[in-house]
């Protein structure tokens, strides 16, 4: 099995470098009462049933659906508003073979959007050309000014990708212009629902929009779109040859945008997962060669996509011309994919350097500084760290105090800031709270970002402290731990692992099971590795023959706090793994969490 987290970057080590840990408190699911039933029902696993209870699958035909997607859990994309007048204006573009805009965003899901829209229109004999804005020169969203370039150079039709439904002034711009504008978007509407004024508008989440999944990506709404457009002119091409090879890059951008892996998504990252495990492309080949993944040499999984694929796609955006992803998509050179993928990877080699310069000054103040660290939200600043960056810094700061944290590049006079939150507090509630500070801010209840002159950083951590005390003071930080099932050791088969695996693709939504096992017994004294990691013989304590490996990635250190020996009890907080090792192969489990065995 393997896991994919809620953003396209592995989670970093738990070890603590601040001057108090948090703590962690285990959260374990009570045993549904329907499971045995479904069980029964469904020729499952109980363990199994249990998962997909707790995914909200309750019948048979649900739990083969869930387990088995295929081609016909996707929607009519004509159930969208807005989609025949969208596929309408199309046809007719590329009948006059009018230059058609596609205004892209710069991370996964939007440079994806454009390789889907931007093949479409070419495969049916129109002419695409595309813009996707600089991270830092140009920053997210429509601009004008871009506009205004693309109608003097003749453009008519501007469609937007993983972007617009805010761009108000920039859609009065279009209107002004004569330039006919279709939005295509996954973000909430503007509070009231109120939209932009434009030709057409996807969105499942606009009002009046009876699409069933409301929880597509961007290049998930792209992919409707290329689709509605191909099945006009030839359906059953389309069906059977078209739309799997597109499916490849939706389901990539669909588990990088962190969209829940249930209902027609969980549909458009399973088929593609089974897509790309014969790239076609030699964009896509080359990517995987520098990733160094082999999808026909093993199943290729969400973690695949999630951690290895997409930090790679999204470093061209975080730290250079966002751009060249399409172009790697699109190029039929296999040198010149080789070169762009080459240049890909060093990119993300560049952004990890960067974020782990920035992490490394961040915990060096989390230990130095007493008043930062009381603080209940944390508000940490520098010099022109990359602002590619600062938003993974702010998962990696909450990661290692459970606390809500605020990451702040300052450049040239000017606050830069990226923050996450934990369960329970909505950061965008908080910082709405000092919106006279801020010269642009947004975000939503886990995620935001904002613009601010750098000499009011002062006061925007007085403001926030006190906003933190008010909303926070019952609260102290900890780390939830979330089990779905109890699973002791003995019962962990070559069987049971094929089955868990049905539950790929796995990610936001739909996320890796963790499992206790009560009552484990130590066969044999801690094994340390490395100084900082943990082999384990495990055995369960019911007298039951066989053993099985643990291993502990960054979990010396809590061994020691246990001092666990040969013969120690513990309960198990763990993973089932699939070693594939030449000489250590086979089924083991990945420790999560320990705690002294209470019963």
């Amino acid at each position: 099995m393997s896991s994919v987290g809620i953003a396209a970057e592995r989670p970093a080590p738990t070890n603590q470098s601040t001057r108090e840990s948090p703590r962690q408190r285990w959260i374990v699911a009570e045993p549904h009462p329907g499971a045995a039933l479904l069980a029964q029902q469904a020729r499952l696993p109980l363990v199994l049933a249990e998962l997909l209870l707790a995914r909200g699958v309750t019948q048979t035909s649900e739990a083969f659906a869930f387990l088995n997607p295929e081609p016909g859990h996707l929607h009519d994309p004509f159930l969208m508003q807005g989609m025949a007048a969208a596929v309408d204006r199309l046809e007719r573009a590329i009948a006059a073979r009018e230059p058609i805009l596609l205004y892209g965003d710069y991370d996964v899901d939007g440079t994806t959007a454009v390789v889907l829209l931007k093949t479409a229109i070419e495969m049916l004999g129109g002419t695409a050309r595309f813009h996707v804005p600089h991270r830092l020169r140009e920053g997210y969203g429509l601009q004008s000014s871009v506009l205004e370039a693309a109608c003097a150079e003749g453009v008519r039709l501007v469609i937007t990708v993983d972007t617009g439904m805010r761009a108000f002034a920039e859609a009065e711009t279009a209107r002004r212009l004569g330039l006919d504008l279709i939005i295509t978007d996954h973000h909430l509407p503007k509070a009231g629902d109120a939209v932009p004024r434009a030709l057409a508008i996807l969105n499942p989440n606009q009002q009046g929009c009876a699409y069933p999944e409301k929880s597509l990506c961007g290049a998930a709404i792209a992919l409707k779109l290329a689709q509605a457009l191909l099945e006009r002119r030839d359906p059953a091409r389309t069906r059977e040859k078209i739309l799997p090879s597109f499916l490849k890059m939706a389901a990539i951008a669909t588990i990088a945008d962190a969209v829940s892996l249930r209902g027609e998504n969980r549909a458009i990252a399973a088929l593609g997962l089974r897509e790309l495990r014969q790239p076609a492309g030699v964009g896509l080949r080359a990517l995987f060669a520098a990733a160094a993944l082999d999808p026909a040499a093993k199943q290729l999984t969400g973690f695949d996509v999630a951690f290895r694929l997409a930090p790679r796609i999204n470093a061209a955006g975080r730290m250079d011309v966002a751009s060249q992803v399409i172009e790697l998509f699109c190029t039929r050179d296999a040198a010149r994919a080789a070169e762009l993928a080459a240049k890909l990877e060093r990119l993300n080699r560049e952004r990890r350097d960067a974020e782990a310069a920035a992490l490394a000054c961040i915990e060096a103040r989390l230990i130095e500084d007493s008043e930062l660290v009381a603080d209940r939200l944390l508000v940490v600043d520098g010099d022109r760290w990359h602002r590619g960056v600062i938003g993974i810094l702010a998962s990696r700061v909450v990661e290692r105090t459970a606390k809500p944290a605020i990451v702040v590049s300052v450049e040239d006079g000017v606050a830069h800031g990226s923050g996450r939150s934990v369960d329970g507090f909505a950061l965008l509630s908080a910082i709405e709270s000092c919106a006279d500070l801020f010269t642009r801010f947004g975000g939503h209840a886990f995620a935001i970002g904002f613009a601010m002159p750098a000499k009011s950083l002062p006061e925007l951590r007085r403001r926030l402290r006190g906003y933190a005390e008010e909303h926070l003071a019952a609260r102290e930080p900890e780390r939830l731990l979330r089990i779905h099932a109890e699973l002791p050791l003995d019962r962990i088969t070559p069987v049971l692992a094929g089955w868990l695996r049905k539950l790929e693709p796995l990610g936001h939504g739909n996320p890796e099971p963790i499992f206790l096992a009560r009552r484990v017994r130590l066969l044999a004294a801690p094994h340390v590795m490395k100084d900082r990691h943990l082999r384990l013989e495990l055995a369960q304590d019911s007298g039951a023959s066989g053993s099985m490996r643990a291993v502990g990635w960054n979990m010396a250190g809590r061994a020691a706090e246990l001092s666990l020996t040969q013969g120690s009890l513990i309960d198990l907080a763990y993973r089932i793994r699939e070693n594939d090792h030449p000489d250590f192969g086979g089924l083991e489990v990945e420790i999560v969490g320990m705690e002294p065995s209470k019963s």
